[in-house]
């Protein structure tokens, strides 16, 4: 019986004396990985975006109580700080990268200044709990106005006026993030649920570099068969025989998104299985004929007109082929022109995957 109690005894010290070392080596990697964050943040000095801890984040956003959305790199919520500043807490469930690479990548996010680019406030890197602190959009994103039905403004003069000021914003984005930057950023999701608009209806293009931020060393072609989304996603992105992916995917992008933004959607054209049409050459062949393009709401005349030009716009955007869209520098010049000066873009190639074929290059 004492053998069996002294053998249980030294089992039993065995068995403490393992997890003692493993939780030893575990706050060890630990306290390695956290140096190694900090000493990435102090030599950048006064480049360097503001550390938050985890615990931080649960006190100002009283235990990620409310939930503003939820995206394909993780859950936000809304939060206050300290001072009383409203902001918007991404929680990333899919980061991967080391501290060099998640800090790099939070730097380059962080030191980007435009009006319509949605501002990075700090951060928050313990082991795998990682998250980002952005300014707080108090309307919300893109898509709960045009595809809810929201009035932008009781009046509808001022809502058309509101729409291109929102369409001409994005693109001066998109042109601050290609030109305006030290690196050139690529955004790959470009759609209303990415951008934001701030109490003026100012539109803030956010989740730009997080495909890199989560997917840490894989190439930025690599993930681009994991980004996107149906509808907005270039041809080049899965057919890499129309041309290499570039700027002029996100213009793509851009272009179906003014597309919404007028108020035409796919889902307003009834096709048979058998003989799908698609859409933007239907939108076409009705601007070609003169006919009605179904927008939805009351126009006047100087109304149409504004969403003629900036349909005409998007067409451009879309085409099939990269080098027959425009640059996003000329988006703009075409947005901020009159509709006199646009000549119609060339007739879109049919070309219409199924959604089950999108699903499946996504999924892949």
């Amino acid at each position: 019986g004492l053998k069996m109690t002294g053998g249980a005894y030294a089992i039993g010290a065995l068995i403490f004396a393992i997890a003692i070392i493993f939780t030893w080596k575990v706050l060890l990697f630990k306290n390695k990985k956290d140096g190694e964050v900090e000493q990435l943040i102090g030599s950048l000095g006064s480049l360097a975006p503001r550390r938050y801890r985890y615990l931080d984040l649960k006190k100002m956003t009283k235990s990620f109580s409310e939930k503003l959305g939820q995206g394909g790199f993780g859950a936000v919520y809304k939060g206050k700080t300290k001072d009383g500043c409203l902001v918007a807490v991404k929680i990333l469930t899919e980061s991967k990268s080391s501290p060099k690479e998640f800090i790099n990548e939070v730097v380059s996010i962080s030191t980007t200044s435009h009006i319509n680019v949605i501002a990075l406030l700090g951060f928050c890197y313990e082991g795998k709990k990682r998250a980002l602190i952005f300014e707080y959009m108090p309307n919300g994103s893109l898509d709960k106005f045009i595809y809810s039905g929201r009035a932008l403004n009781t009046s509808s003069s001022l809502e058309w006026k509101i729409l291109d000021q929102i369409a001409i914003g994005i693109a001066r984005g998109l042109e601050y993030l290609y030109r305006g930057c030290n690196t050139r950023i690529l955004h790959f999701d470009i759609k209303p649920q990415n951008i934001l608009l701030d109490r003026d209806f100012t539109p803030k293009i956010s989740d730009f570099g997080l495909a890199k931020l989560c997917h840490g060393r894989e190439s930025a072609v690599s993930t681009l068969s994991m980004r996107g989304t149906v509808g907005f996603i270039a041809p080049e992105v899965f057919c890499r025989n129309l041309g290499r992916v570039s700027h002029k995917s996100d213009v793509y992008s851009y272009g179906m998104l003014v597309l919404d933004i007028v108020g035409i959607k796919n889902s307003d054209v009834k096709v048979s299985s058998s003989s799908e049409i698609y859409f933007p050459e239907w939108i076409y062949r009705n601007l070609e004929l003169g006919e009605d393009l179904k927008l939805p709401m009351n126009v006047t005349e100087e109304e149409e007109v504004l969403a003629r030009k900036m349909i005409i716009v998007s067409l451009w955007c879309i085409q099939t082929r990269p080098f027959d869209r425009p640059s996003i520098v000329k988006v703009i010049e075409m947005l901020e022109g009159s509709f006199e000066s646009l000549q119609m873009p060339p007739k879109p190639i049919l070309y219409s995957p199924s959604r089950e074929f999108f699903k499946f290059l996504i999924i892949r």
